[in-house]
């Protein structure tokens, strides 16, 4: 927890205030995250407020290290897959984030150059297919920079919300940001959340989302657990993440840009073509568009659907909870 002469720096040099997110009874006591800005953008912290299991804000300001983090996210496996490498599964939330840390500063630049720009119209698809209407709550996981919920915070409007969240700490800063710099707020707060324990109320969203960020949890099915537990009946979830080739000829194709092509952009423009190296390996790791389906589905999504997009390099998985 911070000491009161730390909690007061903090609040001073971001002008922070705190947003509680209310449980209902049948929710247990857990972390519920919240960093909106009042004002200037110089937040250098994100925080948590601890709430009880009755749902006010008690006043206590904490920070939950990355390495707490992982630890609760510790289960009987002893490995995991990190890039083609296999790995503790306590370590690859470090390793992720190494990755992150040393990326996000050309993050959006680097995304324009390795997909042409053809990510704003792969996200842009993905506003499309969620539905989100005005006053709806939303909650984008692994947001990042902010693409996806800078275009929600246009369409719910003053009566609604966007939840912007990601496990990075350097990310959701500059989303942060961005958005602010853009003149987007009001109606978006900025969580540092892990997916697989998200901290918010049980049917409290309308609509989750999250983009490029389910290849690298460590326990997908987890992640996508408490997507369904967030979401309120009616609502629904959108995966929007690369995917695997629909034709050979394509995956070839695209084998061959992805491991010479992006690192080699990775070390020309941010310096570090091993982060884009591991980039390339998880997409490959990453389950298939049925695999992934069917992984919705046994945590209790319906309807559940996707959209091969740019030949199914990327796809856009979709289900509901009803």
């Amino acid at each position: 927890m911070l000491r009161p002469s730390l909690l007061e720096r903090e609040r001073k040099s971001g002008a922070i205030r705190h947003r509680s997110f209310r449980q209902s009874p049948k929710d247990q006591a857990g972390f519920a995250a919240s960093a909106s800005l009042a004002g200037r953008p110089h937040l250098q912290r994100l925080v948590l407020a601890v709430l009880d299991t009755e749902g006010p804000i008690l006043g206590l300001w904490c920070r939950i290290p990355l390495s707490q983090q992982q630890a609760l996210t510790m289960t009987e496996d002893k490995t995991t897959h990190f890039g083609y490498k296999q790995v503790p599964v306590g370590e690859k939330g470090g390793l992720v984030r190494s990755v992150f840390d040393s990326v996000a500063s050309r993050y959006d630049l680097m995304n324009d150059l390795m997909s042409f720009g053809i990510h704003r119209l792969w996200k842009r698809y993905t506003v499309e297919l969620a539905g989100v209407r005005g006053g709806q709550r939303v909650l984008d996981l692994a947001g990042g920079t902010g693409d996806l919920a800078a275009r929600f915070a246009g369409i719910v409007g003053s009566e609604g919300e966007v939840v912007l969240t990601d496990i990075n700490a350097a990310m959701l800063a500059r989303g942060r940001d961005r958005l602010i710099d853009e003149g987007i707020a009001g109606n978006v707060h900025f969580a540092q959340v892990d997916a697989e324990r998200q901290p918010f109320p049980t049917d409290h969203f309308d609509c989750v989302t999250i983009g490029f960020g389910l290849r690298n949890v460590t326990h997908k099915q987890r992640a996508l657990e408490e997507m369904f537990r967030v979401l309120r009946p009616g609502g629904r979830a959108l995966v929007l993440e690369f995917s695997h080739p629909t034709s050979k000829p394509l995956s070839k194709a695209y084998d061959l840009y992805s491991f010479t092509v992006l690192p080699i952009l990775g070390r020309l423009v941010a310096d570090d073509s091993t982060s884009y190296r591991y980039l390339a390996e998880s997409i490959r790791m990453h389950p298939d568009q049925d695999t992934l389906r069917a992984m919705m589905e046994q945590v209790g999504f319906e309807r559940c659907t996707y959209f091969n997009v740019t030949g199914g390099i990327v796809a856009i998985h979709r289900g509901y909870k009803l």
